[in-house]
């Protein structure tokens, strides 16, 4: 039968606690808001007397010391009756919530071993650094339940608890518990510790004690709830908490994104589905290089989903290929770098440029004129980096060159120097490197263009910040590229050497986290930016990476982020700026609308109307169908 948390509290906070649960869902899912003074709660128990609870207690029925008593925000006993707080009780109003005991009959029938169920434990309950959403009074960490599951069943957990978004719904995090500000999983702040098997990944669900932490933390003269672990039966079968309109395309999908820390995301069928055909539209090869010969499947969509949880994103771009001419740069890079800044920007993340210092003066006339022309809505910092000591990289990385600081915090005003940087914006550390089409380090310490030429002397050791950023945990690394010889390609560096023209000379050492390949480098910048867009349209992953707190975005944001996708127009408009500024195609030098030797009109233009018809295309899904693995 379905399970419920309990919040009694005085009348005066109820309309407030209302919406304390409204603005956190998923910790917080209201099953029924009592009248002052009722004791039952006739939609889900018809018999149910709250001073009198008959509750569930690892799965059993039976009288327990169900209630804690809270006096000024403090514990002070616990009660298997409420009887003696009657009078008190006729001026209080009862809260019933969600709870995952709900969805735990559900997760063995699909297979999914419940291993605090097998061990007669209670679940594992954690406090976390994640705060919930304030409303008047009420404001604490989100406290999360933590399941181990096998790494084979993490798809099936995630698609069989979404189905109950009445008892919390689907995971909100998957992976290693200091993501969460967890400790230790050995010592819950509530009920027992769980073993793992040793195939099992931690996954989190949210939890119905978060009302216990809101009502400590609000300091109330006197509030109840019940006894974390010992839930209030009712007389409602399982089922009837599941969610009756699940559709087959909005089931979750997990992906890992990260090894270091471990780290799972989430989305659904239908968002999975279209960024893989984002990511097979930029295999097309028109230049016929062989690009798919580096072609890793799934890149793109690992990539985004990494770059979607991520706080503050460094670009890089810059390949100084044309060493006779200045400046050296082709068009093949910036326009994707600025692509990816526009949508990371209307996501709200911190982008920074990093670019060669000889070319730093180029750089941000090209975003000034970028904003001016209307491709992106406001600049974007451009710096530089040298290496000018060991622990540059680290440093340039992270605040005082400490990986544990915390994440970005919003830059005070624009700045083009690093230590700049560090003056005018709290202690921050970046979450995601990405390449495009920036010159990459090969075996032998030089720089190469395709056709073997050494640019060392063009070209400043950006590469370092990836190869130290492969040492911090928590900072993610992304390469994009059209040949093999870019920054982060060297994921690919044996088929590189194996497959492309001079590959043995020119092939990347560098290996990124995520490689992507693509017919063109702009292109694969392009197909992030809209990669990102779909992201954050699925309800699914949005509300994954929102730890389920908060309301997801509405029809203001999405406008917002379909303003930033690339446009034919746009795309045009940013290669004007590139001429204009003396920036040559790549293969040919020619100095007019032309990407690695091919026109704009139609080569490029029509690859950017494609991914963007796609990205804007509402997909049907498919009611009939139920979430199945």
């Amino acid at each position: 039968y379905l399970q419920a948390n309990v919040v009694i509290l005085h009348k005066d906070l109820a309309d407030e606690f209302e919406a304390f649960c409204r603005a956190n869902p998923s910790p917080l899912p209201l099953l029924y808001r009592s009248d002052p003074g009722e004791w039952g709660c006739p939609p889900l128990s018809a018999q149910a007397d709250i001073r009198y609870l008959i509750c569930v207690l690892f799965g059993l029925r039976e009288d327990c010391a169900q209630y804690c008593v809270f006096e000024k925000g403090a514990l002070v006993k616990k009660v298997a009756s409420l009887v003696p707080y009657t009078s008190q009780l006729q001026d209080m109003v009862t809260f019933y919530l969600g709870c995952s005991f709900s969805f735990e009959r559900a997760l063995k029938q699909a297979g999914v071993p419940v291993r605090n169920a097998e061990q007669g434990r209670n679940v594992s309950m954690f406090r976390t650094s994640v705060q919930c959403v304030r409303a008047g009074p009420f404001r604490c960490p989100m406290v999360v339940s933590m399941r181990p599951v096998p790494r084979d069943k993490l798809d099936v957990a995630a698609q069989c608890t979404h189905r109950f978004p009445l008892a919390h719904g689907g995971p909100v995090h998957i992976g290693h518990p200091g993501i969460l500000g967890i400790p230790e999983l050995w010592r819950p702040d509530y009920g027992d510790a769980v073993e793992a098997s040793p195939e099992d990944v931690p996954m989190f669900w949210a939890c119905g004690v978060t009302g216990a932490e809101a009502v400590q933390s609000t300091k109330l003269a006197l509030a109840f709830t019940h006894s974390p672990g010992c839930m209030f039966l009712t007389d409602r079968e399982e089922v009837t908490a599941a969610s009756q309109t699940s559709e087959s395309g909005s089931c979750p999908l997990t992906f890992c994104i990260s090894q270091n820390p471990l780290h799972y995301s989430i989305a659904s069928k239908t968002a999975v589905q279209q960024v893989r055909e984002l990511e097979q539209l930029i295999q097309e090869d028109p230049g016929q290089r062989g690009i798919q010969a580096l072609f890793v499947p799934d890149e793109l969509l690992r990539a985004c989903l990494s770059l979607s949880h991520a706080s503050s994103v460094l670009i890089t771009t810059g390949f100084p290929t044309h060493y006779m001419h200045d400046p050296p740069e082709e068009t093949d890079g910036p326009p994707g770098a600025v692509a990816m800044a526009a949508m990371l920007q209307a996501l709200g993340k911190h982008v920074v440029i990093v670019a060669d210092q000889r070319a730093m003066e180029l750089n941000m006339r090209i975003i000034q004129d970028a904003v001016d022309k209307g491709v992106i809505k406001s600049a974007v910092p451009v710096m530089s980096f040298q290496g000018s000591s060991p622990d540059s990289a680290l440093r340039f990385l992270c605040h005082d060159g400490d990986p544990s600081k915390p994440r970005s915090h919003v830059l005070k005003k624009p700045t083009y120097c690093w230590s700049d940087l560090f003056k005018h914006c709290a202690p921050y550390r970046f979450d995601h490197l990405v390449a495009v089409e920036r010159s990459g380090r090969a075996c032998d310490g030089n720089y190469y263009n395709m056709r073997g030429v050494n640019i060392k002397h063009l070209v400043d050791p950006i590469d370092d910040l990836f190869t130290t950023a492969s040492t911090v945990p928590g900072i993610t690394t992304t390469g994009i590229g059209d040949g093999g010889n870019e920054l982060g390609m060297g994921k690919v560096k044996e088929a590189v050497k194996a497959l492309m023209p001079k590959g043995s000379l020119i092939a990347c050492d560098v290996a990124a986290d995520f490689a992507i390949a693509a017919g063109v480098s702009n292109w694969g910048g392009y197909a992030v930016a809209c990669s990102l867009y779909l992201l954050n349209r699925c309800d699914v992953h949005r509300r994954y990476v929102q730890k389920g707190l908060g309301v997801l975005p509405a029809a203001r944001e999405h406008s917002l982020w379909a303003a930033s996708l690339p446009s034919v127009p746009k795309e045009e408009e940013i290669l004007r700026i590139l001429v204009k500024h003396g920036v040559r195609s790549g293969k040919t030098a020619n100095l007019g609308l032309e990407v690695d030797g091919l026109t704009f009109h139609p080569t490029h233009s029509a690859m950017v109307q494609r991914l963007r018809d796609l990205s804007l295309e509402e997909r049907a899904v498919t009611k009939a169908l139920r979430c199945t693995s």
